[in-house]
């Protein structure tokens, strides 16, 4: 089994160099985006011994939605960029890996099409949907409904992007808009017109306070690093919180998301389910998350690099992997289950 590593070396090879780039870059300098990944370098375990691991359980459940593992797929944009499968592809993985797939507003499969090819692994896949408020409320109501009626579990709002931040990878290479045979799927309206998405900078709390008057599903914020706005996030009574800077795609020297999940923590103090999103890369690395606060962890790129590589069997090569480390860092960290690990283990 290849490690990410080895198949962001794959996917690269495959990928059309500004695509790799899309995939692969971040904003400004993008020191956000190394220190995402550095974050975790500069932290180690201490494992404790002796201690009954020979039966483990990684299995937590979020917003309602069993995972059977701590581990899954953040949202991320364009997927058929790396595989002619795209989100159909990631969704059959991420069904057959028993876990959550955030199917992203850009994506560029439609909703119901990704739903169902999940429903091809399993009858009842895990899927939550990731959503942009646009200024058009009706319109965002309307996508809302779509994403419900297809049968998504839970609604996951991106709050970091008020304007869109600058990746000066794609400006060196041109790449400002996706190729003319592919669409921005869930963004397609009654008339069959494809909107742009839009950033609007004026949204405030009161427009959660509008989504939860118009959804019944569970709403998970993404993008909070502000143990302040952690706590504004439960007064509003959200189901979950993504802690997040976007993959150091939006504002770059922003905090790691390692660096800020401690306090985000405290300021939740268990309220509210935390996932951690960002640098995530091997099994230890979601060990040290769960260890600082977080109930389970995101990952984006590595699964685009799956995808790229191998289209459905690469992104399960990636989850399986995870896993696959993820168990063996519980037993030898001590811990049966992800209650078993706590700040301890850290330095």
């Amino acid at each position: 089994m290849r490690t990410i590593a080895e198949l962001e070396t794959a996917a690269r090879r495959r990928l059309a160099p500004a695509h790799y780039d899309f995939y692969a870059g971040g904003a400004g300098e993008e020191e956000t985006l190394r220190a995402n990944e550095e974050a975790f370098r500069r932290r180690v375990l201490v494992p404790r011994v002796l201690r009954n691991v020979g039966k483990r359980d990684l299995a937590v459940e979020l917003a309602g939605s069993p995972l059977s593992m701590p581990v899954l797929l953040s949202p991320t944009a364009f997927h058929r960029l790396a595989h002619p499968d795209g989100e159909l592809a990631t969704a059959r993985a991420a069904a057959r890996a028993g876990t959550v797939l955030v199917v992203s507003m850009a994506a560029t499969t439609a909703i119901e099409d990704i739903v169902a090819a999940a429903r091809e692994v399993t009858d009842d896949p895990a899927l939550w949907f990731q959503l942009y408020l646009q200024p058009d409320r009706e319109f965002t109501k309307a996508v809302i409904c779509r994403a419900e009626r297809a049968g998504v579990k839970a609604l996951v709002v991106t709050v970091d992007s008020a304007v869109f931040g600058k990746r000066e990878r794609d400006h060196r290479n041109g790449f400002l808009d996706l190729p003319p045979e592919l669409s921005v799927e869930n963004m397609r309206d009654d008339t069959g017109r494809v909107r742009d998405i839009e950033m609007p900078a004026e949204l405030t709390w009161t427009d959660v306070e509008w989504l939860r008057t118009i959804s019944g599903l569970p709403i998970l914020l993404k993008g909070i690093l502000h143990p302040s706005d952690a706590r504004l996030a439960v007064e509003a009574g959200v189901s979950g919180l993504v802690v997040s800077n976007h993959g150091g795609r939006q504002l770059d020297s922003a905090v790691s998301t390692m660096d800020a999940l401690p306090a985000v923590a405290s300021a939740v103090d268990g309220a509210i389910p935390l996932i951690l999103d960002g640098g995530v890369r091997r099994g230890t690395d979601v060990v040290k998350a769960l260890a600082l606060g977080a109930s389970a962890v995101g990952i984006g790129r590595p699964a685009l690099w799956g995808l790229a590589a191998a289209g459905t069997e690469g992104v399960t090569e990636v989850l399986e992997g995870l896993r696959e480390e993820v168990d063996r860092a519980f037993a030898l960290c001590g811990a049966a289950d992800p209650a078993g690990l706590t700040a301890e283990l850290v330095r």
